[in-house]
C-alpha cells in the first residue's frame, strides 16, 4: 500500500503535424544556420526551439515530429512557433498545420513499495520479466505501464496506428 500520494510528471509529449506541402529543407538551413540537416545521415531536418524547449524534425514531405514538450498545449505551441519561424525566414507555408498528439510519456513516484508478484497475479496480460522491469498492458492498445522495483512507473499512451509501440523513451 502506498504510504503517500503518488507524484506524476509528464516527461515528454510527441506531436506529429503535416503542412500538406513540400518543404525545401536546404532553404530552411540557409535561413536558420542553427538547424541541423545532414541528408546523407538522416532525411529530416532538426529544428530546435529554446522556448518551449523542443526539437522538431521536419521532412521534405511537409511532415513534422515535435518532441520534448511537457504538455499537449506546449507541443501545439512549439509546432506553431516552428511554422512561424519558417514563415519569418522566407519559407512559404500555405496553410495551418494539421496536428495530432502521438504519444505522452509520464513518470510517477508511487509513494511506497510495490509487491510485483502480487501485482502480476492480479493483472491480466502481463508480459515476461524484462531485466528488473515489469510491463503491464492495462488498457489494450492504449496504455503501457512500466513498473520498477523502486516504486516508480513510466506510462506510455501510444497512438492507435502503433498499438504495439513499446519504447516509451523514458528511463526504462
Amino acid at each position: 500500500m502506498p504510504k503517500s500520494k503518488a507524484i506524476i510528471n509528464i516527461e515528454n509529449v510527441v506531436a506529429v503535424a503535416t503542412l500538406n506541402q513540400k518543404v525545401d529543407l536546404k532553404a530552411v538551413v540557409k535561413g536558420y544556420p542553427g538547424a541541423q540537416y545532414r541528408p546523407e545521415q538522416f532525411p529530416g531536418l532538426v529544428f530546435r526551439l529554446k522556448r518551449p524547449k523542443t526539437a522538431t524534425l521536419i521532412f521534405h514531405s511537409g511532415k513534422m515530429v515535435c518532441t520534448g514538450a511537457k504538455s499537449e498545449k506546449e507541443a501545439r505551441r512549439a509546432v506553431m512557433n516552428v511554422v512561424k519561424e519558417l514563415k519569418d525566414g522566407g519559407i512559404i507555408i500555405i496553410s495551418k498545420p494539421e496536428l495530432k498528439i502521438q504519444n505522452i510519456v509520464a513518470s510517477a513516484s508511487l509513494g511506497g513499495k510495490i509487491d510485483l508478484e502480487q501485482a502480476v497475479s492480479k493483472l491480466r496480460g502481463t508480459k515476461p520479466h524484462i531485466l528488473r522491469i515489469r510491463l503491464f498492458a492495462l488498457i489494450p492498445n492504449r496504455l503501457r505501464l512500466y513498473i520498477h522495483h523502486r516504486s516508480s512507473a513510466h506510462e506510455c499512451i501510444p497512438s492507435p496506428q502503433f498499438p504495439s509501440y513499446k519504447n516509451c523513451g523514458s528511463a526504462c
